[in-house]
């Protein structure tokens, strides 16, 4: 596999085939008595019976013992599979969905996440490290078993990279961050409020890209999801997460799930070198949440121009009626 730039709309993709690796019926890879078989990266607790496990990708899209290998083409760039893949196994029970965890196993979820990207951000080769959840078969998931991933990779995202450009521009503009503006004006307005936990918050984003979507965010600012605020009660967030993700299960299927986070800063090379002085004071760490409502949407008719059919206030209305609880 290679790794190619498109030239113009600066996004990386992945091409090439990953291995096969033959499915078998006769037992999940993740359940008890399976994965202990499979490298251990982390297990949360340490000690006693496990509850989230972390574990290589059996098919990884990026390895760490691979050469960067840039290249040009022409006028055209390309690059190895420089990275690493793994899978967080967020339980030890086959059938348990997120959503369906306390409030501490959710937070213990929260834990390792956070743990993760501190750990692969160590490694200077790295320019971002992302924690992404496909859940539903409509969002492409590999396996039943609840899980995350976690991705490093030595390019920067393009969705994170137009955050990043964009909230460097509205402090500039203004020495404010943009997050910290759209949570107090939601926040005043409240119709697009879904639910509130402490200091976070979860609500339908003003341009939301697709039916239901959610943004849940730290009402103070912290652009490293993965080093909390002091005084940041994370077992609030993992409250809140449980809730919405509770109540998206009412209207949709499946959903994608990112946390986006600041990238690497030990890592000074390329669009990084010198552009991200404010880094700090301009990003803001969030959680994306994508529903998937339909089998074929218009949402992804025409890239990066989105329909969405249902107004984020109507959104926010019909998933504040809904009991998370029921």
């Amino acid at each position: 596999m290679e790794i190619r730039r498109d030239p113009v709309s600066q996004s990386w993709v992945v091409c090439g085939q990953r291995e096969r690796i033959e499915e078998t019926e006769v037992s999940c890879p993740f359940d008890p008595g399976v994965v202990e078989e499979t490298k251990t990266i982390l297990t949360w607790p340490p000690e006693g019976a496990w509850q989230v496990r972390v574990i290589p990708h059996p098919n990884p899209l990026y390895r760490v013992e691979n050469e960067p290998g840039r290249a040009a083409e022409g006028i055209y760039d390309k690059m190895g599979p420089l990275g690493a893949h793994e899978v967080i196994v967020e339980t030890r029970q086959h059938d348990k969905k997120l959503a369906q965890m306390s409030d501490d196993e959710i937070d213990r979820v929260i834990w390792v996440w956070g743990s993760r990207i501190t750990d692969l951000k160590k490694d200077a080769r790295f320019k971002y490290v992302s924690i992404f959840k496909n859940q539903g078969a409509l969002a492409g998931d590999e396996w039943v078993h609840s899980h995350s991933e976690v991705t490093a990779t030595i390019f920067v995202p393009r969705r994170i990279k137009y955050e990043l450009s964009s909230a460097h521009e509205w402090y500039k503009d203004r020495e404010r961050c943009v997050f910290c503006d759209i949570v107090r004006q939601e926040e005043k307005q409240g119709k697009r409020i879904v639910d509130v936990q402490g200091d976070y918050y979860a609500l339908c984003p003003y341009a939301s890209r697709v039916p239901f979507e959610i943004w849940v965010m730290h009402r103070r600012h912290n652009h490293l999801f993965e080093q909390p605020r002091p005084g940041s009660n994370r077992r609030q967030l993992a409250a809140l997460l449980g809730r919405v993700l509770r109540r998206l299960e009412k209207f949709a299927p499946a959903f994608h799930l990112v946390v986006h986070t600041a990238p690497n800063t030990r890592n000074k090379k390329g669009e990084l070198a010198g552009y991200w002085k404010t880094l700090a004071d301009d990003y803001h760490w969030h959680i994306e949440i994508m529903p998937i409502v339909e089998k074929r949407s218009k949402s992804y008719s025409i890239k990066e121009v989105y329909f969405n059919a249902i107004l984020p206030e109507q959104a926010a209305e019909q998933l504040r009626t809904i009991d998370p609880n029921s």
